[in-house]
């Protein structure tokens, strides 16, 4: 993607309503703007990463044996009155009569339209267990809508519904999309960590929320120093412009600009899932099992949680199958969410410096970019040129910034959108028959054979 054809509305300061590092640098980075409080349109640049964190959670649900499917954001407000939900939600709920009198509602979540599909649908024990998906829009609405996404009112989410035989199948189950939830965040190059946590409104006896680690997060938590370890050796990978600096071949080269970092998840989950951790409130309460020196203290930014709700709604709403014998069984259910939007900020607020975001590979909205220092330049410009087909060819997600901007506006452009890898050409460069490649979180610069590149 050509710069000149992009859509990157950059702001040099941050807005005056932003008050957290997320919500400023996404609005400066021209990844978001305000439609209405708590309302937010995605641009071409955060929806871009928006996606990249979809399709991971998507692969990986799949992966799990979850079924994806789409439920409307509207609901009727019968099903709600049936679980007992309607008057106890809360002002939350967005409430609204149709043009016939009838009460409905926008959904805060989906428990009873996924119980209802399920009643309707399913009524054998053989049909038993089903895991099942959406990744939707919802609507609450906040009191105070602030942070921008990280507690705005408009919000995408991944929600899934289990359904099982048993209480044994529900935790195996629950199990399942406990592990899961862990290769999702690893997998976009996040540090996640489960705590025990209420289970709310969605009801039910067992839950985890699943925190991303930063220095800057809103909850605090405590847990043991271990986990620390355990990250600290799986994320301790050569930085990119070692890697470019050391590739052997031309193919190593297109290769370690593409994200291919914990793809394949070969943690020890075992030792994940052990790993004591609190929220602050919960650890005071209780008595810690770990010593002093063996406890770390952090903020965490919450991005997910996991519930085990028994047969809350299945009961509720008469949601039975036939067992084996011809009796009447309530399946074990159990509810698993991600805010999708929120872990987009929350990778932010986890990675980030005083020039703009860092974003990790997985879900950084290009590749690379490539930075044309002398536009109208005759050998800067046919080298970008073909650079920029080359990259395109070889699977390179690259934005080529072919602005005349100034070489301090195009650089700040690049540390502020937060692109993993800057691949910079201007005439000195050229004459060595180099390429300068910068690293964009160690801030690493190296240089590549140009000569190596286009054999």
């Amino acid at each position: 993607m050509r710069l000149t054809n992009y859509f990157i509305p950059t702001l040099k300061e941050n807005p005056i309503d932003a008050t957290v590092v997320s919500h400023q640098l996404m609005v400066r980075a021209g990844m978001i703007r305000q439609t209405a409080s708590g309302i937010y349109s995605w641009l071409p640049l955060g929806l871009k990463v928006l996606r990249k964190v979809e399709n991971i959670i998507k692969q990986e649900m799949d992966k799990a044996g979850a079924l994806e499917i789409l439920m409307p954001t509207i609901q009727p407000a019968e099903l709600w009155i049936e679980s007992g939900r309607y008057d106890a939600y809360g002002k939350e709920m967005l409430r609204i009569k149709d043009r016939h009198d009838r009460d409905i509602l926008y959904g805060p979540t989906h428990e009873e339209v996924v119980t209802d599909i399920f009643r309707k649908n399913i009524s054998s024990y053989k049909d038993l267990p089903k895991n099942l998906y959406q990744i939707h829009w919802k609507f609450r609405d906040e009191i105070r809508p602030r942070f921008g996404l990280m507690r705005g009112r408009e919000f995408l989410m991944k929600d899934s519904y289990s359904f099982d035989i048993d209480e044994n199948s529900a935790r195996q189950t629950y199990n399942l999309m406990y592990e899961t939830y862990f290769k999702i965040f690893l997998r976009m190059g996040l540090k996640p960590i489960a705590l025990r946590a209420d289970t709310g409104a969605i009801g039910g006896d067992l839950s985890h929320e699943f925190h991303i680690l930063a220095d800057v997060g809103e909850s605090a938590i405590y847990y043991d120093k271990k986990l620390d370890e355990i990250y600290s050796a799986q994320f301790s990978n050569q930085t990119n412009s070692e890697n470019l600096q050391n590739s052997n071949s031309k193919s190593d080269f297109f290769a370690q600009l593409k994200p291919n970092f914990l793809h394949e998840i070969n943690f020890d989950f075992k030792a994940l899932q052990s790993i004591y951790a609190m929220a602050d409130e919960l650890h005071v309460a209780e008595k810690c099992p770990l010593a002093p020196e063996n406890l770390v203290s952090r903020r965490g930014i919450e991005v997910g949680q996991v519930f085990n709700f028994g047969l809350k709604y299945s009961k509720a709403l008469e949601a039975s199958v036939m067992g084996q014998n011809g009796e009447k069984i309530y399946p074990n259910m159990g509810s698993y969410g991600i805010g999708v939007s929120r872990v987009v900020a929350g990778a932010i607020e986890a990675n980030h410096d005083d020039k703009g975001i860092v974003w990790p590979k997985p879900i950084a909205p290009f590749d690379a970019i490539l930075i044309n220092i002398r536009v109208g330049d005759e050998k800067c410009d046919a080298m970008c040129d073909n650079l920029y087909k080359i990259l395109a060819q070889k699977g390179v997600d690259i934005l080529y910034d072919d602005t005349k901007n100034t070489l301090g506006q195009k650089l700040a452009i690049a540390d502020l959108i937060g692109i993993p890898t800057q691949i910079i050409v201007g005439p000195k460069s050229l004459e060595n028959g180099q390429l300068e490649i910068k690293d964009r979180r160690t801030g690493a610069k190296s240089e590549v054979s140009l000569a190596e590149i286009l054999r």
